[in-house]
Parts: C-alpha cells; sequence; structure tokens
C-alpha cells in the first residue's frame, strides 16, 4: 500500500465533502471544489473522514493512489483554510498597488502592467513591495502566482524583480573591470 495513499483525511468542522463516483465536491468556507479522479480509486466517507482504495496492485494505480488522496486532501484544506503565496518586489522605483479587483505593477517598463484578479483568487497588496494571493484551489493559486513573476522574473546580478518570499536567488558576480593581462 502507499504510504501516503492509505492515510486518512480528517474532514474538520464545517466542510461537507459528497462523492458521486469517481467525481468529489468538498463544499466549505472558503469556496467549494469539485475535482473527478480515475475511475480505478474509490472514496468512502464515514466517521468524519475520507479513506481512499485503489483497485489494484498495478503500477498504475499504485501511483495514482498517494496523488488522489493528496489532491483530495489539498481540496479539504483549500475549502477550510484556502492557500495563500507571497511575493515581493525587489528594485528602484519597483512597486505593486490595488485598484479595485485589478493588481497595478510598476516594474520598470514604458508602461504599467496591470493584472486582474481571476475567479477565486483574491490579492491581497500590504505593502507597495509585497503580494499576496488567495484562494481555495493550490494549484490556481501557485500558478497565478507564477504568472505575477513572470511579468519581471529576479534577475541575478542586482536581485531586482519579483521573487516569492522564500525563494533564494543565487548572485553573479558583474563584470571584473580593468587590470587583466597585457
Amino acid at each position: 500500500m502507499s504510504r501516503i495513499g492509505r492515510k486518512e483525511i480528517v474532514i474538520p468542522q464545517g466542510v461537507d465533502v459528497k462523492v458521486a463516483g469517481s467525481t468529489v465536491t468538498v463544499k466549505g468556507p472558503k469556496g467549494t471544489l469539485e475535482n473527478t479522479f480515475n475511475p480505478a480509486i474509490s472514496f468512502e466517507v464515514k466517521d468524519g473522514k475520507i479513506h481512499v482504495t485503489r483497485a489494484s496492485d498495478s503500477k498504475e494505480h499504485k501511483s495514482l493512489h498517494g496523488l488522489t488522496r493528496t489532491l483530495v486532501a489539498n481540496m479539504v484544506k483549500g475549502t477550510h483554510e484556502g492557500f495563500s503565496k507571497e511575493l515581493e518586489i525587489n528594485g528602484v522605483g519597483y512597486r505593486a498597488a490595488k485598484q479595485g479587483k485589478n493588481l497595478v505593477l510598476t516594474l520598470g517598463y514604458s508602461h504599467q502592467v496591470i493584472v486582474a484578479e481571476e475567479n477565486g483568487i483574491t490579492i491581497d497588496v500590504p505593502a507597495p513591495n509585497k503580494v499576496i494571493v488567495n484562494g481555495a484551489d493550490k494549484q490556481a493559486v501557485g500558478q497565478f502566482a507564477a504568472e505575477i513573476r513572470e511579468k519581471r522574473p529576479p534577475e541575478p546580478y542586482k536581485g531586482k524583480g519579483i521573487k516569492y518570499v522564500n525563494e533564494v536567488i543565487i548572485r553573479k558576480e558583474g563584470k571584473a573591470g580593468k587590470g587583466g593581462k597585457k
């Protein structure tokens, strides 16, 4: 058995899980998520816990077992607590501001970069150099944060650009200058 796959998922208070065949719907205070999984993986909800089982011990089913359990656990956590990614903006004159449901980024281009909130994603700007992306779907939050980071990725010489808060940018040394061999 998959070590991760056989772990049961505890359903927190206020979260409702419905299983219809291979489709799992999770409804909680942060929103509703629905996903359809491989029919070889089955789900059983009892005593406030979800048990994930597989049809056989084939290689494909073994690999799907742990993945499916993790995806369902992320759905439960996302609808109960939500997920967030923090981005940091470094550079002289680089900043972010929120205008309505749009994120306005000043990143050294001749124009401002405007990013609109997507369905299920919210953007917070607690400081001009910090952006927080929140949502119930872990994959959507990560993708949206990556798209914002893509607008001006950090460069290795001065570290200017948009980076994740916990990301480490490996710095490079600039040109050596004069003083070479003659």
